[in-house]
């Protein structure tokens, strides 16, 4: 599985669809998996969503998108990817069989694109990943695109009725001196934008950089504003590396009147043959609530869902002896000052995430536990304002780890324990600590 595609609410459920190959762990054959869940932590796993038609805009792959209400019906608008592309897609939507349906077991492709190319005169090689919000009580998409000359933009369509796109002109490019700053010239492609509204009034646009191979995320905090010509730009004012870690992509966002829900795609970080041999690839992270603060920097945290999966006592709650670490875990770490956290260890190694409260920095050194491909392995330093305390919040299930920072950054890695390793936490230093193993929920 790679990329997660359409969160979306319907009927009390929460329905999440996510880039898919049923038959093999490698990226091809593209469907929609699809899951739901009544409260964020019991999901249930439904047959797959959307496959890929014969002789269709979309028989080579399903490729990422969103759900929108529409009209009542849950509408599908995904890219298409036919067997000649050159990463050129086309919008293509399925609609709901039976919008009565809790569940959205049924969905019905729409035989031919709304939009079957990128607008012309521009020069796009890269068109894909269609977004779709209103604004100014209007209906809008973005669609992630790249340019011959390397430069990284995000299209803007109006489509109030949405089998009538309409291209507005570009959203935003890499030429913007924010988006410069903040990027740099590495990305020669913005994929999956994602755009949400804050508890302050700005916007937040949310970028994957790719440069012919997925390589990290970004955020742009700023202002939609009219463009004078009936459609819109985005005003940028600051922004940020969206997760600090190496192995998160392709995020997705769902608005909800009090809030914003993320969720992100944690890659593989081992060799083909291993991933081969489990049999398996990829995996989703944990929701987070996303916003920004009032200077534009980014605020996220873990869904507070999530604590009812904590077991029902904690594993620990003082810093004072070594304890066992569970498979799936939920920590908080707070230090008052210097303050060292094991969670791995071996004869000549240990995995460790140091706080410094007074320099204002977390470090993730998991050196010892090298990940495959080109990112490496060094150790990650998180910046945040010095404070008297700097707390930390661990989500761990198997190898995915998610590190969250004081309610500002995140850090998403995986790390694969091999069978001599002890997950085993100890806490050095002047902290306060409290963990719950994460158990299962029931299904429901």
């Amino acid at each position: 599985m790679n990329d997660p595609n359409g969160p979306f609410r319907w009927r009390g459920r929460h329905h999440l669809f996510y880039q898919y190959n049923p038959d093999a762990p490698v990226h091809a054959n593209v469907h929609w998996g699809h899951v739901s869940s009544p409260d964020l932590v019991r999901w249930e796993h439904h047959p797959i969503a959307l496959a890929p038609t014969p002789g269709g805009p979309d028989e080579a792959g399903c490729w990422s998108g969103c759900v929108v209400d529409d009209g009542g019906v849950p509408t599908a608008v995904y890219t298409g990817v036919d067997h000649a592309h050159t990463g050129l897609g086309t919008i293509c939507l399925a609609r709901a069989a039976d919008p009565a349906d809790d569940r959205l077991l049924s969905w019905r492709p729409r035989p031919a694109p709304v939009v079957p190319g990128p607008p012309p005169g521009l020069d796009v090689v890269m068109f894909r990943d269609p977004f779709v919000f209103r604004h100014a009580g209007r209906r809008w998409a973005l669609v992630g695109a790249g340019h011959a000359d390397g430069t990284p933009s995000v299209l803007l369509y109006g489509c109030d009725e949405l089998t009538d796109w309409r291209f507005g002109g570009v959203l935003l490019d890499g030429h913007d001196p924010v988006a410069a700053a903040v990027f740099g010239d590495k990305a020669d492609g913005w994929e999956c934008p994602q755009l949400f509204g804050t508890s302050g009034g700005d916007h937040v646009l949310v970028v994957s950089l790719w440069d012919g191979t997925p390589r990290s995320t970004g955020y742009l905090t700023g202002r939609l504003e009219a463009d004078g010509q009936g459609g819109l730009g985005f005003l940028a004012r600051t922004g940020g590396r969206l997760d600090h870690g190496r192995d998160f992509y392709a995020p997705a966002v769902r608005q909800d009147s009090d809030r914003a829900l993320m969720w992100g795609w944690s890659w593989e970080a081992r060799d083909d043959a291993a991933v081969l041999a489990a049999g398996w690839a990829g995996t989703l992270t944990a929701p987070r609530v996303v916003d920004a603060r009032p200077d534009g920097a980014l605020r996220v945290v873990p869904a507070p869902e999530l604590e009812l999966l904590r077991a029902s006592r904690p594993f620990v709650t003082r810093p004072d002896r070594a304890v066992p670490l569970p498979p799936a875990y939920d920590l908080t770490v707070t230090a008052r000052g210097a303050a060292t956290v094991t969670l791995l260890r071996a004869a000549d190694r240990t995995l460790t995430v140091r706080l410094d409260p007074d320099a204002g920095t977390v470090v993730l050194d998991r050196s010892g536990w090298p990940r495959a491909g080109a990112a490496g392995s060094a150790p990650v330093t998180v910046r945040v304002p010095p404070a008297p305390r700097l707390s930390v919040r661990l989500l761990a299930d198997g190898s995915l780890l998610e590190l969250f920072v004081a309610d500002r950054a995140t850090v998403t890695e995986r790390v694969y324990a091999r069978p001599d390793d002890v997950p085993e936490l100890t806490v050095e230093g002047d902290a306060e600590v409290s963990g719950w193993e994460q158990v299962p929920p029931r299904r429901g």
